[in-house]
């Protein structure tokens, strides 16, 4: 007679009891769920428990818990090294090193413990749970259960089926995984599952940056902090994973894709080997405090403030356009005290610039963010233009026209003979090379790329993008202006999509293609990023935000450049732009708005 699998989860295992394991047995037993942990010694259940009662010390310390509550969460949690205490256990998780053989040995031996009724499960980020299964004589019982660093914090779970795994072990977990606080996620047996296999191409693309020199990895992270509104940068979050892990999933997803952009970095082997592992050795790419603190300690390569000084005579700022860029950096510059020279190509469309900036700030006296006679004083400060001849006064003009290089060039060829000698030119272009308009004025060496973030009022990052002929001097001009502006100025060289965008979109097209794959939908994909990642918003609620013409053209513009065979645009993609569906702008994205 065939045994029917548990129901409803009274009692939990785990094996091992490390940062993971310990924080699936406190999660778990702050539900009142009984847990029983093994490991390997005497000295490691010590650890464990140390480890589970510091994480409650803290959260007494914020008082997010009292004293009692911690001694009833303590209470649930016993530890050995006897793997008998795991026989009457309704769920097992296994939370070892990511290694397929030491997993392999576990379930082994489990297989010989737990009741025949049981559920097993591994917490693996990137091994096959097939792999794993094989090895009970249940292989129906057996699904992986990922869970997020660090667990007692990030909402999702990703539960992951194999081909023989029952629906009834599906239904039972997902049930339990939502009783624990958590949401579930259900996946096929996938290397990476959905959040790695998405976040770990871009985690190592970042880290190419900066092996090449490209930019450096304060700069990669404060862009995509700032830039894209992530909860971390992606060097701080490698050094936070570790570079044995990030190796070991890095390497599963290669395995499995065979593409040179999901290769691990030779620089991420070359840290572990001098046992740099990241935050947990103290050292990675950034030093700290003390093995698994989180405060950095400035290791002197970091590049000097800006000198306000280089631009304190500066009085006048020029801005070309008059779309939702140009009328951001309107209000910003004229919000810093600069007088703003605002052309459009017609008086009606430089005037409509005011406009668009007295209702924003309008909003700002609403909200008591600004005061009235600020608002009056900033405006003043604003001269519309239909004329470029009333540019010459800028000490530095910012062109924020179409994304058309065409126009760019015909615009800086027309400044150039306007501007006065010393004045900077800049461009806002997010993907466009900015020698190609350096070299159509008289003085390349005073161009420099001034990439903005929409909306410009409100988002704090400024790519500052040098050419190959950008004098040092304009830079470092470049960058006091930044700061004066009040926002966050990161360098970089001039190729296309920069930091942000370089890093942003190859992720975006990574989930289309795993949309259309028919792995998971896009609503899954999205809670994944967002829960298990911290991401203010999933992949195709971003796309849907920012029109998936843009993103196509962006990752065209990608491809072109690097010609990456992986940064081929998703066919999905192009069909939907080629259908109409470009997301909000149009009622219909990857989502469909009323």
């Amino acid at each position: 007679m065939t045994e029917q699998v548990i129901q409803h989860i009274e009692k939990v295992g785990v094996v091992g009891c490390g940062t993971m394991g310990s924080g699936i047995a406190e999660i778990v037993a702050r539900k009142d769920i009984p847990v029983v942990f093994v490991e390997v010694d005497d000295a490691a259940v010590e650890q464990g428990v140390a480890r589970i009662a510091a994480a409650l010390d803290r959260q007494v310390a914020r008082e997010t818990i009292d004293a009692d509550e911690k001694a009833r969460i303590l209470g649930l949690i016993t530890g050995g090294t006897d793997w008998a205490v795991l026989a009457d256990c309704d769920l097992v998780l296994e939370a070892v090193p990511e290694e397929l053989e030491l997993k392999q040995e576990v379930f082994g031996k489990l297989d010989e413990i737990v009741r025949p009724q049981a559920i097993l499960a591994t917490n693996t980020s990137s091994l096959p749970v097939m792999d794993l299964a094989v090895k009970a004589s249940r292989p129906n019982r057996v699904l992986g259960f990922h869970f997020f660093n660090p667990a007692p914090v990030m909402a999702l779970i990703e539960l992951v089926r194999t081909v023989v795994t029952d629906e009834s072990v599906m239904a039972a977990t997902s049930e339990f995984a939502e009783r624990i606080g958590k949401t579930p996620v259900v996946v096929d047996d996938r290397r990476g599952f959905i959040a790695n296999q998405l976040l770990f191409p871009y985690l190592n693309q970042a880290v190419s940056m900066v092996e090449d020199g490209y930019a450096t990895k304060e700069d990669v992270d404060a862009a995509m902090r700032f830039g894209a509104g992530l909860p971390m940068g992606p060097i701080a979050l490698t050094d936070l994973i570790g570079m044995d892990t990030f190796l070991g999933i890095m390497n599963a997803i290669h395995a499995q894709h065979d593409d040179v952009r999901f290769a691990p970095r030779p620089i991420l082997g070359q840290l572990l080997a001098a046992e740099y592992v990241g935050r947990k050795t103290a050292q990675g790419f950034y030093s700290y405090a003390e093995p698994g603190s989180s405060k950095v300690v400035t290791d002197g390569a970091a590049r000097p403030p800006a000198d306000p000084k280089l631009v304190a005579d500066w009085t006048t700022v020029g801005v070309i356009g008059t779309g939702t860029m140009a009328s951001g950096i309107v209000e910003v510059c004229a919000k810093a005290g600069f007088e703003v020279v605002v052309r459009g190509r017609s008086p009606e469309k430089a005037e409509a610039v005011l406009t668009k900036v007295s209702r924003s700030l309008k909003r700002m006296v609403d909200k008591g963010r600004m005061k009235q006679e600020a608002m009056d004083d900033t405006l003043a400060r604003i001269t519309p233009t239909a004329a470029l001849e009333d540019l010459a006064p800028s000490d530095v003009v910012i062109e924020a026209v179409a994304e058309d290089l065409d126009i760019k060039r015909d615009l800086f060829e027309a400044l150039a003979p306007i501007l006065k000698p010393e004045a900077v030119i800049s461009t806002t272009t997010s993907s466009l090379p900015v020698i190609e308009c350096a070299m159509v004025t008289a003085s390349p060496e005073r161009v420099v790329g001034l990439h903005f973030f929409n909306p410009a009022a409100i988002m704090k990052l400024v790519e500052i993008v040098t050419s190959v002929r950008t004098d040092p001097v304009v830079v470092e001009q470049a960058r006091a202006f930044v700061e004066r502006v009040g926002k966050v100025g990161v360098l970089c060289g001039d190729r296309s999509g920069f930091i942000v965008n370089a890093l942003l979109f190859p992720y975006l097209n990574d989930a289309v293609k795993m949309l259309e794959s028919h792995y998971a939908t896009a609503e899954e994909i999205d809670t994944a990023m967002k829960l298990g990642c911290g991401y203010p918003m999933g992949p195709f609620q971003l796309m849907d935000v920012v029109g998936l013409d843009i993103t196509l053209a962006i990752i065209e513009r990608l491809k072109e450049e690097f010609r990456q065979p992986s940064f081929e645009p998703a066919p999905l993609l192009r069909h939907l732009v080629e259908v109409g569906f470009l997301g909000r702008k149009a009622g219909r994205g990857f989502y469909v708005y009323g």
